[in-house]
């Protein structure tokens, strides 16, 4: 299995992106890929293209990922809740594919931002979950370890809550 972060120009410099973990964590095994609206990355489509691709995105069209749910790779949006509804929007390949969404069994862990829906999940939970999915139990606690630590680290290196992050206006 093959994780693809498409990840909002904006995620890719903040210090809460928790993407990069995934990335750092499964090597080649995922890929990030900057998002950019008008001209799609060209190694994305041709996967989308040439192999078994499913978004993980929740919405009226979106199956529960389930036994029968296995794909070649995923893509995850990887960017704050706004950011994700403004990328899929905007790309018309992503609205083309199968979604699967994910129904956690508790809540998110990541606090390091505000505004986040109750029964979302971070980019990190997203890939724990899929891994876990495809039976690779190791890989995903591993990952869930990581961004617990990664929580724990940076919230003793900050005094103040993370910036609010807000919209952007359209």
């Amino acid at each position: 299995m093959k994780l693809l972060l498409l990840t909002h120009s904006r995620e890719l410099s903040k210090k809460t992106n928790t993407g990069s973990l995934v990335a750092k964590e499964l090597g080649e095994n995922c890929r990030i890929i900057p998002w950019h609206r008008v001209t799609p990355d060209a190694e994305l489509v041709h996967e989308i293209a040439n192999s078994s691709v499913a978004l993980l995105y929740p919405g009226e069209d979106s199956e529960a990922l389930n036994d029968m749910s296995h794909y070649e790779s995923y893509i995850i949006l990887d960017g704050t809740w706004q950011q994700a509804q403004k990328m899929y929007n905007q790309s018309p390949y992503l609205k083309a594919l199968k979604k699967v969404h994910i129904n956690p069994a508790q809540a998110s862990i990541f606090s390091l931002r505000r505004n986040q829906k109750s029964n979302g999940l971070c980019t990190a939970e997203c890939a724990a979950a899929l891994l876990e999915h495809q039976g690779l139990s190791e890989q995903a606690q591993q990952l869930q370890n990581t961004l617990i630590k990664f929580i724990d680290e940076y919230g003793k290196n900050t005094t103040s809550p993370p910036p609010q992050e807000q919209p952007k206006k359209q």
